[in-house]
């Protein structure tokens, strides 16, 4: 990447743990598409809800030349998402799909 991986938490404290997941998952992205030129990360934790314990949404925003790529992972009615891991998992599967799709739309072939 041109820029260095920039990873922000709201409403909720840094996690080195969680830091070093993202990383991770970043750096599979890279693999699939060695493009990318910059990502940001946000890890946003709701509120507390009486019904629901916390609930994390996830934003990726991925820049590769001409194309910026927005994924955002809210956690609707998703218990699982109560598991920051879960929701960031959840996130990053949609961004590699997105990702291969635009792959393969560059190369004229039709994603899987």
């Amino acid at each position: 990447m041109d820029k260095p991986l920039d990873i922000r938490f709201r409403n909720m404290d840094p996690s080195e743990a969680l830091e070093e997941k993202i990383r991770g998952r970043v750096a599979k992205l890279e693999q699939l598409y060695p493009r990318i030129s910059s990502c940001r990360v946000v890890v946003e934790k709701q509120h507390r809800s009486h019904q629901k314990g916390n609930m994390f949404d996830i934003h990726i925003v991925l820049h590769t030349p001409g194309r910026e790529i927005a994924v955002s992972r809210d956690h609707g009615t998703n218990p699982a998402h109560e598991d920051v891991y879960v929701a960031v998992r959840d996130a990053f599967d949609a961004a590699k799909r997105q990702m291969e799709h635009m792959f393969h739309g560059q190369r004229g072939e039709a994603a899987a």
